[in-house]
């Protein structure tokens, strides 16, 4: 086989690859697959290096969980003296990595206005995430627990001033009892496949049973946590849309996140196998 035959294989190959990369994780429509891993295929977001960001998590009088951060800020390093002489001998800096979800998100575009202005991108808050009730339904599956919630409260404010977008008031973040029936129903298919009953609304379990509740953004599979399914609706391109909203940069005092999480599923899915939901709204 020739040089040129041997080149088109691997370039075939090499984009039949990519496809693949690309497809599994959106694999059942309604969001990211229960298949893909508990982390998505794109890193997490980190705070930029620049500033060191302190997260202290204590219980509150209320039953919820309390919620401080700070940031040390920026440290000047002095000035720097630009030497000519020996100038291809410096070592270039590395350059901060943007992921491909802060690229189109529009991250860029949000830190360069605000720069203009002499201004920089929102901090994160502190303060208190709601309970949950982490009720078991009549088929056994555990419901969204007090730590699911703050898991994916936290998660979520991170990623979204780590973009500069302004986070959400941590009180604003409210379980959801009628998505949890919604998962609670998908938990209870008794098929061994756990995308059987996996949907939207009008969906029909593999027992005949229509389905119940309300609908959101679905995300979950193994070893899930509220964190991670943070992460996996802000790499997935319409779940970031629906649920971060980075076109709406104004203020968050009026916006609530809901959020219900489920643990667990017959006939024999362990407590390891989660399934979440959350949507955008108004409290």
């Amino acid at each position: 086989m020739g040089a040129q035959s041997v080149n088109r294989e691997m370039v075939i190959g090499t984009g039949v690859a990519t496809v693949l990369l690309l497809a599994l994780p959106f694999v059942g429509g309604a969001g990211p697959s229960l298949l893909a891993p508990a982390h998505a295929a794109e890193e997490s977001v980190s705070a930029p290096p620049a500033a060191s960001v302190v997260t202290r998590v204590s219980a509150s009088s209320t039953g919820g969980v309390r919620v401080s951060t700070g940031s040390t800020g920026l440290v000047s390093t002095g000035a720097v003296t630009v030497d000519t002489e020996h100038l291809a001998q410096k070592p270039v800096p590395v350059p901060i990595p943007v992921s491909p979800a802060a690229k189109a998100s529009g991250t860029g575009a949000r830190q360069a206005t605000l720069a203009a202005q002499g201004l920089s991108c929102p901090a994160n808050v502190g303060g208190s995430v709601g309970s949950a009730p982490g009720i078991t339904s009549a088929g056994g599956v555990a419901g969204t627990t007090s730590a699911d919630l703050a898991s994916f409260a936290l998660a979520y404010n991170s990623i979204r001033t780590a973009n500069c977008l302004p986070a959400v008031p941590l009180a604003n973040f409210r379980y959801d009892a009628c998505m949890e029936q919604r998962l609670f129903w998908m938990a209870e298919d008794p098929s061994t496949d756990p995308s059987s009953a996996w949907g939207h609304i009008g969906s029909v379990r593999s027992d005949g049973v229509p389905s119940v509740g309300c609908d959101g953004n679905l995300a979950g599979g193994t070893n899930n946590s509220g964190a991670t399914v943070a992460n996996k609706w802000w790499v997935s391109i319409p779940h970031r849309t629906s649920l971060y909203k980075p076109t709406q940069t104004g203020s968050t005092a009026g916006v609530c996140i809901y959020f219900a999480m489920t643990h667990g599923g017959v006939p024999d899915e362990p407590y390891a196998f989660a399934r979440a939901a959350a949507r955008w709204g108004g409290c």
